[in-house]
């Protein structure tokens, strides 16, 4: 059953990093589906409304391995994996830019230096990243490994 959850990201410096964080945590325990961002001029912040589907912890009945999804651990990345960072960024900026969305709503740094390292090239490989759910790379898969491939 989709659910919806609304956020409110304030851009004075003493909220924006709670409330970065409380977004961030939520995407990261939740699949996301949709999601609508408006700014709030007169107030000064991003109103995001998450539409989403809870992950259910597994249950313990049946003993599987839990699928680990790849997420790079140590921060040290080679000189082509750096071209590659640098490349996404670029991206994930102009991304933004054109869709009026704070630069973390397409893709975290961390995910950004996870894809560098493991370099996909299809799109189910997206998917073995920590923090690459459907929506994202419905979204931007093909733009990703197009940067990947091009770097």
């Amino acid at each position: 059953m989709m659910k919806v959850k609304v956020f409110k990201v304030r851009l004075p410096e003493k909220f924006l990093y709670r409330d970065q964080k409380m977004l961030d945590d939520f995407l990261e325990a939740n699949e996301i589906i949709k999601v609508e961002t408006a700014f709030v001029s007169d107030e000064c912040y991003w109103s995001v409304i998450l539409y989403f589907e809870e992950l259910k912890p597994a249950r313990s009945t049946v003993k599987e391995p839990k699928a680990v999804k790849y997420s790079l651990e140590n921060d040290t990345l080679n000189a082509d994996e750096e071209k590659i960072l640098d490349a996404l960024k670029l991206w994930r900026s102009e991304k933004a830019r054109e869709q009026s969305l704070p630069t973390y709503f397409i893709a975290s740094n961390k995910e950004l230096m996870s894809v560098a390292k493991y370099k996909p090239v299809r799109k189910e490989e997206l998917l073995e990243i920590k923090g690459f759910g459907k929506h994202k790379i419905e979204n931007y898969g093909e733009e990703i490994l197009e940067i990947i491939e091009s770097v």
